[in-house]
């Protein structure tokens, strides 16, 4: 017991980003004096579920081995790393048009992690402009993240409305950003590492985890990720047990201190004076609002929180969307991203790249309105 709790300390003083959300709580607890039921009241649990099941499924295609297998057919047609890096952006903006930002990330993420065995790349770098392009492609739909599926369940747009709406933005900030991508990454040829064997690949595996990845979204879909959990779990604990263990929990408990952290500052008054002021306000403040807003505390609680005092409008839509990018915090796709690719000095470029980034969508976003 002694050496579990050990781990679990070294881990968390290793982990600044989950001390910094530990260390907040704490300040807001002491001065705010909350009561007790709000720590369960405030997590998102469908959301906490849904990263659980996301977390265990990603660890099992890794553990198949399909992922290194896909990676190395990738490789051998795709020669350059700019059409590389191409690929993989566009593939993760299109997956989360069709998906959500982070089921996109947790099928990209691994395969590009899967490409550093094979090749001399920028695995990092790429990892970073998919996180960016989920951000860039998920605008566009009312589907693509959860921030879109609120404000378009509250505006009365139809479907293809709303993506008419998001249109010019998006287009915008995919042209931009493979613009980027293209500067970023040289049209050079890839040097392959010398060759070695196939790894052995877990068929049966790779196949139970796919079509459980494909159940459990529908169930997601339809507001059911308590039971989609519950089948993942019993399915890949009755196959793979040690595959639950591996999984990033750590990650899950940084999320639950965000939800807690984000409820916390929200019972401060200045917060609620301020976003009071939001009725009175012109387009361009509910745009720079929004956008503000959700680098401090995410793009989803961010419009959860302005719907309370202002109707869904294209202004708060661009902003929350916007938000995204900047800081990490800005959208939990970031998060995850950056997580998943195991690199820990990783943020530091994120923001090279995220902050030029947001103020290119912001300036966008002032011609287009």
């Amino acid at each position: 017991m002694k050496s579990f709790v050990l781990r679990l300390s070294c881990l968390l003083l290793r982990d600044r980003l989950l001390l910094a959300l530990v260390c907040i709580a704490l300040v807001l607890t002491l001065w705010l004096r909350p009561a007790a039921a709000l720590y369960l009241e405030a997590i998102d649990w469908a959301t906490i579920m849904t990263l659980s099941g996301l977390l265990i499924l990603a660890r099992g295609l890794e553990a198949s081995g399909m992922l290194d297998l896909l990676a190395r057919q990738l490789i051998a047609h795709l020669h350059q790393q700019r059409s590389l890096a191409m690929f993989l952006v566009l593939a993760a903006a299109l997956l989360s048009t069709l998906l959500t930002n982070d089921i996109a990330l947790f099928v990209i993420v691994p395969l590009t992690l899967g490409l550093r065995q094979l090749a001399v790349l920028p695995v990092s770098r790429l990892i970073i402009f998919e996180a960016l392009a989920v951000n860039a492609g998920s605008l566009l739909s009312p589907i693509g993240n959860p921030q879109n599926i609120l404000l378009w369940q509250q505006s009365g747009l139809t479907f293809w409305g709303f993506v008419l709406q998001m249109l010019p933005l998006g287009v915008l900030c995919m042209a931009g950003l493979l613009i980027l991508t293209a500067w970023r990454f040289p049209a050079k040829k890839i040097d392959l590492h010398p060759a070695q064997p196939d790894q052995s690949t877990n068929r049966r595996l790779a196949y139970l985890c796919s079509i459980l990845f494909i159940c459990f979204v529908i169930a997601v879909e339809y507001k059911q990720a308590a039971w989609g959990l519950l089948g993942v779990l019993l399915f890949i604990g009755w196959q793979e047990r040690k595959l639950i263990l591996r999984a990033d929990w750590l990650l899950i408990l940084v999320f639950m201190l965000m939800f807690v952290d984000i409820r916390l500052l929200t019972q401060w008054p200045l917060v609620h004076d301020w976003l009071a002021l939001l009725g009175h306000g012109g387009a361009s403040a509910q745009l720079w609002t929004a956008a503000l807003v959700s680098q401090f505390i995410s793009n989803v609680p961010a419009t959860i929180l302005m719907l309370q005092y202002t109707p869904p409008s294209i202004e708060i839509s661009y902003g929350v969307n916007i938000g995204g990018f900047g800081l990490a915090l800005g959208s939990m796709a970031n998060l995850i991203a950056l997580r998943m690719s195991g690199d820990k000095k990783i943020g530091w470029a994120f923001h090279a790249y995220s902050f030029p980034s947001l103020a290119f969508s912001m300036g966008a976003a002032m011609l287009l309105l």
